[in-house]
């Protein structure tokens, strides 16, 4: 639903569940604030191809990572249909000291377009490749 209401911006913002479980039940939106001006890694881009989270979003992300109920997967749409992890993507998500993933959290991209939501796709940091990895594709379906 929060990949509908952004279109045709990218949306952003995470899954939370149980720190004892794998099971995300719950969604925090958060604000895309992408501005080009002020963007680290794609300047050449807009918020319908780039996404960034917002300053206080991401705080509130920061801190709740210890918390019983905790960020388990960021998510974030591709307004083109396709979900894919880019290489962007990766470098946003990578830990700024290239010692693997920024947040102890798996990663999904939706994929949609005018009409419905393509796909979804799920990654999760390999320790073994030092890479984000497909762990899950999602079939896509109209909303």
């Amino acid at each position: 639903m929060h990949a509908r209401e952004s279109f045709p911006n990218e949306c952003c913002g995470w899954l939370t569940g149980n720190k004892d479980s794998n099971v995300a039940g719950g969604v925090r939106r958060a604000v895309n604030a992408y501005e080009p001006e002020t963007h680290p890694t794609a300047k050449d881009r807009s918020a319908q191809t780039a996404y960034v989270i917002s300053s206080n979003d991401l705080l509130d992300l920061n801190h709740t990572l210890d918390d019983d109920i905790r960020p388990r997967i960021i998510y974030h749409s591709h307004p083109n249909g396709r979900a894919y992890f880019s290489e962007t993507d990766k470098v946003n998500a990578s830990d700024p000291w290239g010692e693997g993933p920024a947040y102890p959290v798996q990663q999904i991209v939706i994929g949609i377009d005018g009409n419905r939501v393509v796909e979804a796709r799920q990654f999760a940091w390999d320790d073994q490749v030092e890479d984000f990895i497909e762990i899950a594709v999602f079939d896509g379906l109209d909303i």
